[in-house]
């Protein structure tokens, strides 16, 4: 489960160019086009502007380079003409890219538009439980601790966390050992050492953490019908701390 210095720093490359990637999306007007648009020119910009390889496409069968995840929708939401951005929404975009045989992951949850207020505080308050999570990643500490950061910032906030989805570890292959829960018990769980990679990724959602999964065996959504966010960074665990491998320019700790 753990990485050499020289690999970490290929992973960090795959990650800087996967940054680039919400950094072009940034430049997007997303409103009005279709899932099935930004999967494609994600695909363009990453084939042809970074000269790297969309690790999505093809994995376990699917046919796409992200998942496009709006509102209700919690992940794996799959790019359709028929589906248009609208003003109003709220949208995860989830990428992965591998670059000289190394994967990164990451995702976004963007504001489209003139967003609800309520809406607003579901995305924020992912993104920050996302770096409480990070922020507990150190030699020596654990998993459960990783979690219980997560979903402690959540429950304050009154809102769930997805269960039935998780992190992983990442390098080679795009899902490796460990799973990486967004809940937990301080103390508890695998004990984090330097050279460790792997992804966080909470899924919140604003009423109750069940989910289900459509008809197109892809698509998970929330039981109740809720909105759900998503925030995910690639980390790798450092002799002090934590290094964020996909780190966006500009971003920083919330």
């Amino acid at each position: 489960m753990t990485k050499s210095p020289a690999e970490i720093e290929a992973m960090a490359e795959s990650g800087r160019l996967l940054a680039s990637v919400f950094s072009h999306l940034d430049g997007l007007t997303l409103a009005g086009m279709s899932t099935l648009q930004i999967n494609d020119e994600v695909e363009r910009f990453i084939v042809e502007d970074l000269k790297a390889r969309p690790a999505s496409k093809g994995q376990y069968g699917y046919g796409f380079v992200l998942n496009c995840s709006r509102n209700e929708v919690v992940c794996h939401g799959v790019p359709n003409s028929a589906e248009i951005v609208r003003d109003g929404d709220i949208l995860n975009l989830d990428v992965t890219l591998e670059k000289n045989g190394w994967i990164a992951d990451s995702s976004k949850t963007w504001l489209i538009g003139a967003v609800a207020p309520h809406a607003r505080r579901l995305v924020r308050t992912t993104q920050e439980a996302l770096w409480k999570g990070i922020r507990a990643v150190r030699p020596g500490a654990t998993l459960g601790d990783v979690g219980h950061a997560i979903e402690r910032h959540a429950k304050k906030a009154g809102y769930s966390v997805v269960r039935d989805f998780c992190g992983h570890g990442i390098g080679r292959e795009m899902h490796e050992a460990p799973q990486v829960l967004h809940f937990g018990k301080p103390g508890t769980g695998l004990k984090l050492r330097e050279g460790m990679t792997f992804t966080i990724e909470p899924m919140i959602n604003e009423g109750r953490a069940r989910t289900v999964t459509l008809d197109d065996g892809w698509t998970v959504v929330t039981e109740d019908g809720k909105l759900s966010a998503q925030f995910e960074h690639t980390v790798a665990v450092t002799a002090t701390g934590v290094r964020v491998l996909t780190l966006r320019p500009g971003e920083t700790a919330h």
